[in-house]
């Protein structure tokens, strides 16, 4: 498809637009974090690590980010496993319902999350703590585990869409058995798109706070709830531009890790 100069001059202008709208209010966290003033001023007055270095001192801050790291491997270890148990079922299977439980499978990360935490809520209130489970770490791993689930579920069921079957009847036509067809064959095929979705599910479990507010009890807190909690007390706005510049900073590497595993192809090329 061709298109005309102006065409491509007003897509251009569009893309800039939405690109500026996205990033230039990251952009302005980003410079802040270096602002030597307490007080948000613009421009910024000189340039210093010192907000950077307060953050890094900061009981509060590594406590959340070894909160935010533990809820998020977690999670991702859950995904990984039943989002791609699942695909398989899924995609290699043919079976009554399975259309609609792909439907069912993705629907979570399609509701508002004040939904999705208000259901987690009730059910850890009427069924878990009954059973000795109460609000803690654990509520919360299972809690972005239900989102988490529907990217590592797309990216494996989206790879095993695009290999077939081919190679895998090949292997065991030549006397593989299930296991060895599965450990030679199938899991190279999927490996980087396995790769590609736990690195998005753990950026986005380490983003998520919504679902965390309703999930974690009031020992728990991660780091985007100390962002939130300490965003209007006074004097820490600083503090907590430096830790939300290194939050963007961090969920932009496992962002494009994932995308360049995906664009790798089965054989997942950096």
């Amino acid at each position: 498809m061709t298109f005309s100069r102006r065409a491509r001059v007003l897509m251009g202008v569009a893309a800039a637009i939405a690109l500026a709208f996205i990033y230039v209010p990251l952009a302005v966290v980003l410079v802040n974090s270096f602002n030597p003033s307490r007080v948000f001023s613009w421009p910024p007055q000189g340039l210093t690590l010192t907000w950077w270095a307060k953050a890094a001192q900061n009981d509060g801050v590594r406590s959340a980010v070894g909160t935010s790291v533990k809820a998020g491997l977690g999670a991702t270890l859950i995904a990984m496993i039943l989002g791609s148990m699942i695909a398989f079922a899924v995609v290699r299977y043919d079976w009554f319902g399975r259309t609609a439980i792909s439907f069912l499978i993705i629907l979570p990360i399609a509701l508002p999350g004040i939904i999705t935490g208000i259901a987690l809520n009730s059910t850890i209130t009427t069924v878990l703590q009954p059973l000795g489970i109460s609000f803690g770490l654990l509520t919360v791993i299972i809690g972005h585990a239900t989102f988490c689930i529907v990217l590592v579920f797309n990216n494996v069921a989206a790879r095993l869409r695009r290999t077939g079957r081919v190679l895998e009847e090949a292997s065991m036509d030549l006397g593989a058995t299930s296991l060895q067809t599965f450990r030679l064959v199938t899991f190279p095929l999927i490996r980087s798109a396995l790769i590609a979705g736990a690195l998005l599910a753990f950026a986005l479990s380490f983003d998520e706070i919504v679902v965390t507010t309703f999930t974690a009890g009031p020992d728990i807190q991660t780091l985007p709830q100390w962002i939130f909690n300490n965003l209007f007390r006074p004097n820490q706005a600083p503090i907590v531009n430096a830790v939300a510049a290194v939050l963007v900073l961090a969920f932009i590497i496992p962002v494009y890790l994932a995308q360049r595993l995906s664009e790798g192809g089965a054989g997942g090329r950096f």
